[in-house]
Parts: C-alpha cells; structure tokens; sequence
C-alpha cells in the first residue's frame, strides 16, 4: 500500500480467501451437534457474466475438472436463473462432505485463475433436518459470499413459502460463529430462493455480492 494510501485509508482489493471454505466439514459437525442438520450432499457455486466462447471453454475446463477429482462419479449440471446469474451444481454422496467442499474449493479456484474472479458471487453447500412427528423437514444453506471471504446461513420455512426462517438463521450464527467467519452485516444475508442445492420451488435464485 502506498503512502498516499495509508493517509486517505484506501485499501487495496484483498485477494479472497477461498481456503476458508474448508472450515466446513468442521462446522457441519458442530451443526449437526447443535441443531440436527446434516449435509445433503449438494452444493453449488453462483457466478455472472460469462458469455459466448468463454462459457463454453470453462463448462468443458470444470467438467473435466470434476471428472478427474471425483473418478467420474460427479456430474456438474449449469443452469440460468431469471437475474442472468448461471449456477454450477454438485453433488457428492452425503457423507463425503469433504470431497464436496474440495469440489466447491477447485471450481472457484478455476473461475478465478481463468479471469473469472469479478464475476463470481457466493457458493452455497446444502443441509437438512429430517422431519420428526412434530414438524416438516427443514433445509439450510451455508452460503459463501466470495467477494467479502465470509458465510452465512439461509434458512427457507418448510412450508414451501417465500419466507425466511429468521430465528433458525440467528441459531445457526451463534452457533458456528467459532467455526466460520460469519458475515457481520445481515444486508448482506441475501436470499437465496429456488437455488440449485436446495428444494425451494420459488423463483430463480438472486445472487450476492
């Protein structure tokens, strides 16, 4: 940083820290522990803005990347939302979060390498609470945001509608704030609705920022 910097308090941009989603293996277990969620398996990584030739060469780079870590036992899928943004699903067995989590990892260091670093937005890895006698089963997203190095939880109610379970999403702060550098501005909590991963059939999911 420049001294000219220093006076005026400009930051250079921070290289993001993408080895911060390894720490999630670790809070699944205090989740679990916690709240009785479990990983489902899934996951997915939200980026925008790539268009033409450029997409096509990096859905064959990542498909070939998947192909080789998994020994052909994962199959990306792209999709498009309403909001322009394009998702990459995952998916590993629900035990193996780890190779989840390696998958993510690999995806968005490719992204980023390519030049493709701007455009991403947020990764998103899938839980869920089996339903009891008492209640319908409930999902959960820990969801990345890739420009700010920092998780969040998103929590949609089981009743399929667009709403948010925003005491849940409170617990699960407190409860992995020793696991996960937990965004501190809840603005930034952005919803996530019908995003690959997770079963809500609302609208296209938004990205953040």
């Amino acid at each position: 940083m420049g001294i000219l910097d220093s006076i005026l308090g400009r930051d250079r941009p921070v290289r993001p820290d993408l080895d911060r989603l390894f720490a999630l293996p670790s809070a699944a277990l205090t989740l679990q522990a916690g709240a009785g969620f479990v990983p489902t398996g899934r996951g997915s990584v939200c980026f925008a803005g790539v268009e033409g030739g450029a997409f096509v060469r990096l859905k064959e780079e990542v498909r070939e990347l998947l192909d080789v870590a998994s020994g052909g036992q994962a199959a990306p899928a792209f999709s498009r939302d309403a909001y322009g943004y394009t998702w990459l699903s995952a998916r590993r067995p629900a035990d193996d979060l780890v190779a989840l989590v390696n998958d993510l990892h690999a995806v968005n260091t490719l992204l980023q390498e390519a030049g493709f670093g701007p455009q991403l937005l947020c990764s998103l890895t899938a839980f869920h609470a089996p339903a009891a006698e008492t209640r319908a089963p409930h999902e959960l997203a820990l969801v990345y945001l890739y420009k700010r190095g920092t998780f969040y939880p998103f929590a949609p109610r089981a009743d399929g509608a667009e709403r948010r379970d925003n005491a849940l999403e409170l617990q699960v702060r407190a409860l992995l704030a020793g696991d996960l550098a937990i965004e501190p501005d809840l603005e930034r909590w952005f919803p996530l609705w019908g995003a690959p991963g997770l079963g809500t059939d609302g609208r296209p999911a938004s990205g953040g920022g």
